[in-house]
């Protein structure tokens, strides 16, 4: 569904054999001034990016395309921010 360069992941640290690797991905949280409801990025391959008050269908990213998207959402009305989510693999 989306392009593949979209799922870097950070590795945190693996102590022993035949543990599960966890790695750390981020979604973007979205507080817009005026509205109440919290927001995260669904999509960022349109203009403008596309967001959602269902965490469960945020997009899940890789730490420097999130860090993408916020630079791309930061304005006076708009404040963004990186939320980080362990994923095992």
């Amino acid at each position: 569904m989306y392009p593949s360069h979209l799922f870097v992941t950070h590795c945190l640290s693996s102590e022993g054999a035949g543990e599960t690797m966890k790695h750390i991905k981020f979604v973007v949280k979205v507080n817009r001034s005026g509205i109440h409801t919290t927001e995260y990025v669904q999509r960022i391959d349109r203009t403008p990016i596309q967001t959602t008050a269902n965490r469960k269908l945020a997009l899940v990213m890789g730490k420097f395309t999130a860090e993408d998207a916020v630079k791309s959402l930061q304005t006076s009305r708009c404040s963004p921010e990186l939320v980080s989510v362990q994923v095992n693999t």
